[in-house]
């Protein structure tokens, strides 16, 4: 819901005059002289100068974001954006018009903020102390995106990409918070990744075709091998690989579950399945 914006502050008659001859900062020093005459209202602000003018916006602005308003957020830190190109809160207005849309979390609204992310990049070099940043912003915006494992995981991908790109150019002077994060929304978009295939190869399993469910189970190992729910996959391709006759290759995988995993729901499964191949390979014999 969009806040309310008195008609007499002048900030909110600023963001309705794009276009006006009058300059934005002129604009606020007259109202800011308007203001200082009714003794009620001279509080409300301090004495302004042409150089106030962007961190009231700013102010205004981040008020905006707080009370969940985007758009009139969004208002604010454009005017930073377009009419203060020397100011210092550029390049932190142009997040905030960002994090506007990300409030606003719909398909439209995530173009819009990459789009504006990835003109931040082109702007502004990887040393820029906001670089790391809106290069996460560009992986969560992705990340915000991802769908169910059984649907399409294109932005499953771009995730993986952009996080992996974070990680690479920043980990030695990103923050470390922010760098945690990364690593920690990277681990579930290659969960979500790996949880799509193993459907899949699970589907192939319970339709008994066993090639193709190989392939899929082996393919997480080979691509994704912290996968948070790789027991499962141990436990599949083993019973699979042990029901085409390839005993010698399936009992590490039972036995590798086994050790990783102590807890696992196919713990006792696993454990009969490894008796039954160490007796048909004659492993206990004398």
């Amino acid at each position: 819901m969009a806040r309310y914006v008195s008609s007499r502050d002048p900030v909110s008659r600023l963001g309705r005059r794009i276009g006006c001859g009058l300059p934005a900062a002129s604009l606020l020093l007259t109202c800011a002289v308007a203001l200082s005459a009714c003794g009620s209202r001279q509080a409300d602000l301090p004495p302004l100068t042409e150089a106030d003018a962007d961190g009231i916006l700013f102010e205004r602005g981040s008020q905006a974001l707080e009370e969940g308003a985007w758009s009139t957020a969004r208002e604010y830190f454009a005017q930073i954006r377009d009419n203060y190109p020397q100011s210092p809160l550029r390049a932190r207005s142009r997040l905030g018009i960002v994090e506007s849309y990300e409030g606003e979390g719909t398909d439209i609204a995530y173009l819009s903020a990459l789009s504006e992310l990835r003109e931040f990049l082109r702007l502004y070099p990887p040393t820029h102390e906001l670089a790391p940043e809106a290069q996460f912003k560009v992986g969560m915006v992705y990340f915000n995106q991802m769908r169910r494992p059984e649907r399409d995981q294109s932005e499953t991908r771009s995730a993986i990409t952009e996080f992996e790109t974070f990680i690479e150019l920043y980990a030695e002077f990103a923050d470390p918070q922010l760098l945690a994060e990364a690593r920690e929304r990277l681990r579930e978009a290659r969960d979500r990744l790996s949880d799509s295939n193993y459907l899949v190869g699970r589907f192939y399993y319970r339709l008994r075709y066993y090639p193709g469910a190989m392939d899929r189970f082996r393919e997480i190992l080979d691509e994704d091998p912290g996968y948070t729910r790789r027991d499962a996959v141990y436990f599949h391709l083993a019973d699979a690989l042990a029901t085409v006759g390839r005993g010698p290759e399936a009992l590490p995988l039972f036995e590798r579950l086994v050790s990783e995993f102590p807890a696992t729901e196919f713990l006792v499964d696993a454990n009969l399945r490894i008796e039954e191949l160490k007796v048909s390979m004659d492993l206990d014999g004398p």
